[in-house]
């Protein structure tokens, strides 16, 4: 490899002649621009004229000298001549000039209108709302071609999803339907115990949550727990190309994939909802035996007569509603998922809250039908 150099040579006036020797290349020992520097300071030049005539090999070692060079010469007001360099370098000048320089600890800030700020959000909803009904649209006519029993998915899916949905969160069910039929509890009794009350804390917790705490309850827990794993599940299949080779082979993705998981989510969220109402009665009951002193019979008649099959009724319906959404959410998000391992964490994200928000908004939605038709 022939050694490279940089050599600076005065012509008339205070212009100069710069001539780039050798192989620019990796192995290579090239002149770093602070060794040069000195020699333009110390002379002056008004203009330097690159010749290229003796340069051989070359890589972005000589690309990273000719821009160190080029940015002094512009903030120093000397005229670079570099029209005899090879084409292909200029051009890499010419890209690298056209992003601004970041100089240390300064941000590059690019500003925007608050009417293109708005416009690209409305664009963005725009495109999203799209492609969120296109996905409902298929599941529509997925679910369609399930009535028809021509639905390609195995049934051994369907069920170890469905066991994973139910029977796997029992032990969080559980525990978090305790804790509210406790808290119900525990506040209605501050209350009531002034009015000497205490008996109806039992019509707080039953109506409470076998109209709207279990089905809720459940349901965020369903988004945190199931969404989530739906979405990371999907993510993965996207990101390794699964989903990809199941549409090469003509099988539906909608079908294989989001229609088991849809229908065991709308079988076991119901259930679930009943254990959680039935959790919660138990919260009650251990707070009012321990601080009320009311008898367990006491309580048991006091909430039969509270509730009755419509009660749980509202809350299945509404449990069936979260699981749809739950699901939704959750899938969707996993098939919206990147080609990085970063964008299945993030479609996890995206599944959680976009399920507990839907949970939520449907929740106040059919509390007012409920209102307005006095069920």
């Amino acid at each position: 490899m022939n050694q490279c150099g940089f050599e600076l040579s005065a012509t008339e006036g205070k212009k100069s002649e710069a001539h780039i020797q050798g192989d620019w290349a990796m192995g290579n020992s090239v002149p770093s621009f602070k060794s040069v520097k000195p020699q333009i300071e110390e002379h002056g030049y008004v203009q330097i004229d690159l010749k290229s005539d003796q340069l051989g090999h070359w890589d972005s070692r000589l690309m990273l000298f000719l821009f160190e060079l080029e940015r002094y010469c512009n903030e120093h007001n000397i005229t670079l001549n570099m029209t005899e360099l090879p084409s292909a370098a200029q051009d890499l000048l010419h890209q690298a000039s056209a992003f601004p320089v970041r100089e240390s600890g300064q941000k590059i800030i690019y500003a925007s209108s608050l009417l293109t700020q708005v416009g690209q959000h409305a664009l963005g909803l725009y495109k999203q709302t799209q492609v969120m009904l296109t996905f409902v649209g298929e599941v529509c006519l997925s679910s369609l071609r399930l009535l028809r029993g021509k639905a390609c998915f195995r049934q051994r899916d369907l069920w170890l999803i469905m066991q994973e949905c139910g029977p796997g969160a029992l032990a969080i069910v559980t525990l978090i339907s305790l804790l509210v039929g406790l808290i119900l509890a525990f506040v209605g009794a501050m209350q009531l115990k002034i009015f000497g009350a205490q008996i109806y804390v039992a019509n707080l917790v039953g109506l409470g949550m076998a109209r709207e705490m279990g089905a809720m309850m459940t349901a965020i827990i369903m988004a945190g727990r199931t969404g989530a794993a739906f979405a990371s599940q999907l993510g993965s299949m996207r990101v390794n190309e699964e989903i990809d080779a199941l549409e090469t082979l003509g099988i539906s993705p909608v079908d294989f994939l989001v229609l088991p998981r849809m229908l065991a989510l709308i079988v076991m969220l119901p259930l679930l909802c009943l254990y959680a109402d039935l959790m919660g009665i138990l919260g009650g009951l251990l707070v009012s035996v321990s601080l009320l002193d009311i008898s367990v019979v006491e309580y048991l008649i006091q909430t039969k007569s509270a509730l009755d099959l419509n009660d749980f009724l509202t809350g299945l319906i509404k449990s069936s509603v979260f699981g749809v959404l739950v699901a939704l959410s959750g899938c969707l998000s996993g098939m919206q998922c990147g080609r990085s391992s970063s964008s299945v964490g993030d479609a996890a994200t995206s599944a959680v809250v976009a399920g507990i928000v839907s949970v939520v908004v449907a929740d106040a939605v059919l509390t007012v039908v409920y209102q307005i038709i006095g069920f």
